[in-house]
């Protein structure tokens, strides 16, 4: 990659919300200046730490990172090998981990985790929600897949609030608590063909909206991140993204880890905190702008029903608006 496109990219991708931690009053960044910046090590030293979906992707790799900072981190996922893995990583860093894995989509597989956790280290100082489902179908082949938007909202929606429920009262009770939630830039743009994500993630990001006011005097903090596209195996089946630029999982882990360090509200890229200013200024705009995308990306073969299939062919045009709209999931 050339020098240029690096640069690019980084400034494309970087999140706006890392200000600073006192945020919206910058001045007192000041104060950290004088004091010294606050570090991740700061952040999470000896501190309980739950990552959902830590197993692979964003999630292994944000336990790695934050386990070789010193925080006990809790890996929880339904693949218990894959949590052994990136245990066994975290220890080769001189960290502690340990395995829980649940069923994410499952409730009540969800409260008996919780109820183990809580046994065995009493609260957790930080949650961070990771683990999530992906789906990206044109709604004209969605009218009879009722079950997509079923299964979506219940593990991107339905799971991280039975988790906040079940850890929200030891956090008040201890007057501190942080849980970070990792949303999508989509649900910044309202991109075409990811109604069933985008309205899961929206969805746990009103509910932490509505939430946090009410435990802002307990000392429990909320953050949002909407990241962008990331090249993980959750990609995959849409074959046209090995074609468009997207940011690794190891910068991706960047951006959580930022984001637990500063505790922002809201933690965005340029691209994204721009499409939220063009929704509010002017939505019609925005919705011919989405349908130009829409009728540039077609649907995956996955998405078809064809099978994984090949990366067909993105045209040129195609690839200067995905360049242009670095990290939207077109």
């Amino acid at each position: 990659m050339s020098r240029i496109t690096d640069v690019g990219r980084q400034l494309v991708n970087y999140p706006t919300g890392v200000l600073g931690r006192n945020r919206p009053w910058y001045f007192m960044n000041l104060l950290d200046l004088v004091n010294g910046p606050r570090t991740l090590e700061d952040a999470v030293r000896r501190r309980v730490v739950m990552i959902t979906g830590a197993s692979s992707g964003i999630g292994h790799d944000t336990a790695v990172r934050l386990g070789g900072a010193g925080a006990v981190t809790l890996l929880v996922a339904r693949g218990v090998d894959k949590l052994e893995a990136t245990k066994h990583s975290i220890a080769e860093r001189g960290g502690t981990a340990h395995v829980y894995p649940c069923d994410l989509a499952d409730l009540e597989d969800i409260e008996r985790m919780v109820k183990e956790v809580l046994r065995d280290h009493e609260h957790v100082d930080v949650l961070v929600n990771n683990a999530g489902r992906s789906i990206r179908r044109s709604i004209e082949l969605s009218y009879e897949r009722m079950h997509d938007y079923q299964r979506t909202m219940q593990i991107n929606y339905f799971g991280p609030v039975r988790l906040i429920l079940s850890l929200l009262p030891s956090m008040r009770a201890r007057r501190s608590g942080h849980i970070v939630n990792i949303s999508s830039a989509g649900v910044q743009s309202k991109v075409p063909r990811f109604s069933g994500y985008v309205a899961s993630k929206a969805a746990l990001d009103a509910f932490s909206d509505c939430v946090a006011g009410e435990v802002h005097h307990d000392g429990v903090r909320f953050t949002t991140v909407f990241m962008p596209l990331v090249r993980t195996p959750m990609i995959a089946p849409t074959t046209i993204y090995r074609q468009l630029p997207a940011m690794t999982p190891r910068e991706a882990a960047d951006m959580v880890c930022d984001a637990i360090v500063h505790r922002p509200r809201r933690l965005g890229t340029p691209i994204g905190n721009l499409a939220t200013l063009g929704n509010a200024v002017s939505p019609r705009s925005m919705d011919a702008v989405r349908n130009a995308a829409y009728r540039l990306f077609p649907d995956s073969p996955a998405a078809r029903g064809e099978g994984a299939g090949q990366a067909g062919d993105v045209s040129v045009v195609a690839q200067i608006f995905g360049r242009l709209g670095r990290g939207v999931h077109w």
